[in-house]
């Protein structure tokens, strides 16, 4: 309703146009800011975070003038970010933004079309849910859900509306990835056999903010309205700020960067999730209060659930005590492997012709293939500090938003990597081996329906 009001008001005022021009004395410069005003995309901010910061207004800046779309808006329940976020955006755009305690007054705001949303990771699914019921669309940072009974609530909420709701899946976006997509879907790879997922860093500071911690008070922001659906816990800034190392406000490595990896599984193969998954770890490390693992290593047994004699598997590894954050993704198969870290296609490993031999088989050996080499790059300012697959996946929202059509990643994407989230998260937590019942869409381990 809010589109079809904003396209008769431009239209009324395009057909009135020749009238008011010249008994007004208006001039066409400003007659055009008029109708650009009508059909402006007003943005609001659900979360000041460094995520939002450092990459996605920076993607944002990249496209917002193109498209007609602005800031009017942050809301953050800290006091400090509140105030840091107005003020920052004044900064950068010029404009003076309204900022609200909450999500509640947030939505009261007349002519909200869109939020971008950056808040705590078990916070996603639940704020999707506000502002789709506020009729806004939203750009949403993964994970999408931690736990089934908020994924379950999130998915319908957006599939009962007709909002645009991107998930902060960006690979979806990239055009390396895309040609990946595509080689595996026409059959060109061959039967993948196995995929190994890492991703690795060497930082003490890693999702830890001491000196943020000690600026942030219980008086200053609204911890009751922060934990929404969690258990009860008394106050703690470590988990308001550093939430990322504590469950269940975060499942730390699953949530943070498997997402990304394992959504491309789903996406090359069409399947929707794993068929189980084991996992071990611990802190071995950093053994600094956190509840969440530093190192991780999580298998998934993947393929049809009425073929269970063919399928293949995928590796998990991730520490946080050695390593140069290079993620890497590398796909197998007979005949060579998929590799997203040099992003080429290579016979690497595939079946020779020696030994085939042996075996009276023919050598299966792919091409040499670099899914890179048409590749055209996303604009995005060198001093914005945007990355491309970003600034690429904001681009697309914000298309999206204009066309009505939908996104790169769209609900389906973030429901689907949340459940593999889940299930490696519960894998975690019980110690058991996780499998999914897709009847009732509920993650089982150790005998029991998983929720915390």
């Amino acid at each position: 309703m809010q589109n079809s009001r904003r396209k008769f008001i431009k239209q009324s005022a395009i057909a009135s146009a020749g009238v008011y021009l010249g008994t007004m004395g208006m001039s066409a410069k400003s007659y055009a800011k008029i109708i650009g005003a009508n059909d402006r995309v007003r943005v609001g901010v659900v979360g000041f975070s460094d995520r939002f910061r450092s990459s996605l207004f920076p993607s944002f800046l990249n496209h917002n003038k193109e498209l007609n779309f602005e800031i009017a808006a942050v809301s953050d329940l800290w006091k400090l970010r509140r105030e840091e976020g107005q003020a920052f955006l004044k900064e950068k755009t010029g404009t003076v933004v309204k900022a609200f305690r909450n999500n509640d007054e947030l939505y009261q705001m007349k002519n909200l079309d869109a939020v971008i949303i950056a808040t705590a990771d078990f916070q996603h699914a639940l704020h999707t849910i506000e502002a789709v019921k506020a009729n806004c669309d939203a750009y949403v940072e993964k994970p999408f859900a931690e736990t089934m009974e908020d994924n379950k609530a999130a998915f319908k909420a957006v599939k009962d509306s007709n909002r645009i709701v991107q998930i902060g899946s960006q690979r979806r976006s990239g055009t390396n990835y895309k040609a990946a997509a595509d080689f595996i879907k026409e059959g060109k790879f061959g039967d993948i056999t196995m995929v190994e997922l890492t991703w690795n860093v060497n930082q003490p500071g890693r999702w830890r903010r001491p000196d943020l911690v000690a600026k942030c008070k219980e008086e200053d922001t609204d911890w009751k309205r922060f934990l929404m659906n969690r258990p009860y816990e008394e106050w703690d800034p470590r988990k308001y700020l550093e939430y990322r190392l504590f469950w269940p406000y975060s499942s730390g490595m699953p949530g943070q960067w498997m997402s990304h990896q394992i959504d491309t599984v789903h996406w090359f193969t069409g399947l929707q999730h794993p068929r189980s998954v084991v996992a071990n770890g611990g802190i071995y490390q950093w053994k600094d209060g956190r509840r969440n693992w530093d190192t991780t290593t999580a298998v998934f047994d993947y393929g049809k659930e009425n073929d269970p004699e063919n399928g293949f598997q995928v590796t998990f590894g991730s520490r946080m005590h050695n390593g140069d954050e290079h993620p890497a993704e590398i796909y197998y198969s007979n005949g060579g492997e998929l590799n997203l870290i040099t992003n080429k296609v290579s016979p690497k490993g595939g079946l020779s012709a020696k030994a085939a031999a042996a075996m009276n088989m023919k050598a299966n050996l792919l091409p040499e293939v670099n899914l890179a080499e048409n590749a055209v790059k996303v604009a995005a300012s060198a001093n914005t500090g945007a990355d491309i697959l970003t600034s690429s996946h904001m681009l697309n929202w914000m298309e999206c938003v204009r066309s009505r059509k939908q996104p790169n990643a769209p609900v389906e994407a973030g429901y689907y990597h949340s459940i593999a989230n889940i299930m490696t998260n519960a894998a975690v937590r019980t110690g058991a081996k996780a499998t999914f019942d897709s009847k009732n869409q509920e993650v089982i381990a150790d005998g029991k329906v998983f929720k915390y």
